[in-house]
């Protein structure tokens, strides 16, 4: 378990910085063992610190860990980075019950709008990140109509990524109605990670509800387009 330090409503009273909220949905089922978990968890290390060291995002950015791997666990709560990064050890194990995760991540970003709603802080369009190296266990449906409304109402951004050859992209495509997902290009995952910090940081410089353009020059560094 990690020693991250979730954001109360003081700490928003307190800080009213606009917020990027961003959740990773991470895949952490029996075949991500191996290489595959020690460089995903390497790879989120080095996002937290990234952030951390960038004086705008350090206190705008906060970031919720949801994995999934035999059972769905928020490894990490809505984390405050202005403190200090948090600590993770992700292990690898089950199936990939998918569906349930990315449900489970929906609700904890609507409970963190609510904190942020009742605080007066305001806040940029939430990311969700969906990252899986195989095919959901359970069913998908459900939260898909979830992805979908949110997405088409633009109160959502998803960046949906399949690892390995045997990511089941075309339910990735199904979370990501709007944007094509894309396979890491190999183990790419610090490649990925530091693409997505330096996006997260570009975002937290601009003002809320601002369009943002963000750099897919460089996604052929980590992705297969």
């Amino acid at each position: 378990m990690s020693n991250n330090i979730p954001v109360s409503e003081d700490d928003l009273i307190k800080n009213p910085t606009p917020r990027v909220p961003i959740v990773l949905c991470l895949d952490t089922s029996y075949s991500m063992t191996g290489d595959p978990i020690d460089e995903l968890q390497e790879g989120v290390k080095m996002f937290f610190h990234s952030l951390y060291e960038d004086e705008i995002a350090r206190h705008s950015a906060e970031v919720n860990v949801v994995t999934f791997g035999g059972t769905v666990e928020e490894f990490i709560e809505f984390t405050s980075l202005s403190k200090e990064p948090p600590t993770l050890s992700l292990q690898a194990a089950g199936d990939t019950p998918m569906g349930e995760a990315v449900a489970v991540a929906l609700d904890s970003l609507e409970a963190r709008k609510a904190q942020y709603k009742n605080t007066g802080v305001d806040y940029y369009q939430p990311w969700l990140v969906l990252m899986t190296d195989g095919a959901p266990t359970d069913h998908i449906a459900g939260a898909v109509r979830r992805v979908e409304r949110l997405v088409e109402r633009r109160i959502l951004t998803v960046f949906a990524i399949g690892i390995g050859s045997d990511a089941h992209m075309d339910a990735l495509a199904r979370f990501s109605p709007n944007r094509r997902p894309l396979r890491l290009d190999g183990l790419k995952f610090r490649e990925f990670f530091e693409w997505l910090s330096k996006s997260v940081q570009r975002v937290s410089a601009s003002h809320p509800g601002q369009n943002v353009e963000l750099d897919t020059d460089t996604i052929k560094q980590w992705g297969i387009v």
